[in-house]
């Protein structure tokens, strides 16, 4: 099975929401997907959460799926959302300096995708 590793940097709403789009159907094509929030997309964590919010509902099957990975620690901290990260029970991911490691996602066998 084919492993992604999609990783996240652009906080624009119009671009997150296709990586949760691909992630659930990757994951529904019988394929490996794991979202990592990097860089400005960890400024949408909050939202996400809202339930008004228009990516809220595919957040809730991408996060019930398991497609959720986890948050840049540095970046979630730097901009203000590691508080809600940890509340929300989201993974912080710091492995390379306070930053999830692409290396080592490429090393356990993810092809990785960037937004």
């Amino acid at each position: 099975m084919t492993q992604y590793a999609l990783f996240v940097f652009n906080g624009d709403p119009m671009c997150f929401i296709h990586v949760l789009l691909n992630a659930l159907d990757m994951q529904a094509r019988g394929q490996g997907a794991k979202i990592v929030l990097e860089g400005a997309a960890t400024k949408l964590v909050p939202a996400l959460y809202e339930e008004g919010h228009a990516l809220h509902g595919l957040w809730k099957k991408c996060l019930a799926a398991g497609l959720v990975e986890g948050v840049c620690l540095a970046c979630a901290t730097k901009l203000g959302t590691r508080a809600a990260a940890e509340e929300k029970g989201l993974r912080l991911l710091d492995e390379m300096a306070g930053h999830p490691s692409i290396a080592a996602y490429r090393a356990a066998g993810c092809e990785v995708i960037t937004f």
